[in-house]
């Protein structure tokens, strides 16, 4: 077969509504990478020798010409995965119809897989680990890339384990019809959506988990990869996002963030009437900067944070540069979950609701302590309640915040109206209640960090 002709128009049956054009064939190879099939500009590229492992090679790029969806479904189904698990989510698909109509994809490995998984567990990647491990799953693949990968990450081994278990459960459930059904169902073609989408969100959830590594924490692993399941502890805080383009306006009550005095010298002559009434001669002006100070606000669960609250803490502090957040669990869109309440004097006139968690207290805190002028008052409006990216308690990271508390004297305060009373304050806060900030207070008072 040496020098064939392959010809992806011939496959046919998609309900889609694809453009009928002429497709362009490449020549590829077998090795990982060598061969592909892109979809929207109608590009295939496949090994044309006549081995066996060629041949489950171009059935492998042919069912993708089948049954992958457009570029737009993909679009639509990233607004709640990550690309890489919903990339291995479809490539396992694909290899399971290969498998179920006669091909055998045992042959669908270069040797490369072993050298993979030692690379992917020395750099602690446990969600590419997760991924490449769906994307070869049931292939000759499988067995080199999770032996690397166990041997350098035995901790890894119950994770790994109970994902792949799931994802075969729920992908043997499905008739190989369904599978590869390509009707478009409220959007987006049927087979995508009930089997590639369905393993892309446990993927999601297991890559935002940390590893499981003892008996409890793999039951609450396990819970999590069920249809409707808590998302499991992650450990880590989600990456800070912060919206800094709000549409800020003056307030109504207050003016400009700056106030001048009459000085004897300067660079701005702004008051030459002075020179007949001012022994002194003030005749120039000095600017004074008003009060200011950096205020973060939680403002996750139920606090109702409103335009008044606002404009009575700039009554205090005009200055002040004030910072909402509060981070979706397990979100992975890189929406924001931080944002720009009130700058220089302006303030956001209708302030964004909280997201259901925290999140990110530590890099909020640890943004609004660099932001801060040397002397300025940072205030961290709080319950103590800090949560991980999926909104569980996580001791390690209340060490953390607590830790930035003390070294940076940040001040806490368990409303806006505390807030604004601290920002009228200056000095020690040595008598701050702890046991009125829960779990961040208790770890205060344990390590005595006053």
């Amino acid at each position: 077969m040496n020098g064939s002709t392959i010809f992806p128009e011939l496959v046919t049956g998609r309900l889609d509504a694809e453009e009928l054009i002429a497709w362009t064939v490449k020549e590829g190879s077998t090795s990982r990478g060598g061969a592909s099939c892109d979809l929207s500009r109608r590009i295939l590229e496949v090994p044309l020798d006549s081995s066996e492992v060629a041949r489950v090679v171009r059935a492998h790029e042919l069912l993708h010409a089948r049954v992958s969806p457009r570029v737009e479904h993909f679009a639509v189904a990233l607004e709640e995965v990550t690309s890489r698990a919903l990339e291995c989510a479809e490539e396992l698909r694909v290899n399971t119809l290969a498998a179920r109509i006669g091909f055998d994809v045992a042959l669908l490995a270069d040797g490369s897989e072993r050298e993979g998984g030692r690379h992917v567990a020395e750099r602690g990647d446990w969600g590419e680990a997760l991924c490449f491990m769906v994307a070869v799953l049931g292939t000759g693949g499988e067995g080199p890339f999770l032996r690397a990968v166990r041997k350098a990450r035995p901790e890894w081994r119950l994770g790994l384990g109970a994902v792949a278990q799931h994802v075969r459960r729920s992908i043997s459930r499905t008739s190989t019809a369904y599978l590869s059904d390509t009707a478009i169902v409220d959007g987006l073609p049927l087979g995508f959506a009930r089997t590639t989408l369905v393993v892309a969100r446990l993927l999601t959830k297991a890559i935002g988990a940390a590893p499981p590594l003892d008996a409890p924490s793999l039951r609450v692993f396990r819970r999590s990869l069920e249809p409707g399941g808590r998302r499991a502890p992650s450990g880590r805080f989600a990456t800070l996002q912060l919206d800094e383009d709000a549409a800020l306006r003056a307030t109504a009550r207050r003016g400009p963030t700056r106030s001048w005095r009459p000085a004897t010298s300067g660079t701005t002559l702004r008051y030459p009437e002075r020179l007949l009434i001012d022994d002194q001669h003030r005749l120039y002006a000095r600017s004074r900067p008003t009060k200011g100070g950096v205020v973060v606000i939680d403002q996750s669960g139920s606090m109702d944070l409103t335009l008044e609250d606002l404009q009575d803490l700039l009554r205090v502090a005009p200055g002040a540069l004030v910072v909402g957040y509060s981070h979706r669990p397990g979100d992975v869109t890189g929406s924001a979950n931080a944002w720009l309440l009130a700058r220089h004097g302006l303030v956001h006139p209708s302030p964004p609701s909280g997201q259901v968690g925290n999140g990110v207290d530590g890099p909020v805190v640890r943004w609004a302590v660099q932001a801060a002028r040397p002397g300025e008052t940072v205030v961290w409006v709080t319950d103590g309640q800090v949560t991980d990216s999926n909104d569980h308690p996580c001791s390690a990271l209340t060490k953390e915040c607590a830790e930035l508390v003390r070294r940076h004297r940040v001040r806490l305060a368990r409303d806006v109206r505390e807030a604004r009373q601290l920002l009228r304050q200056h000095g020690s806060i040595g008598g701050t209640r702890w046991d009125q900030f829960g779990r961040l207070g208790r770890e205060m008072t344990l390590n005595q960090v006053y």
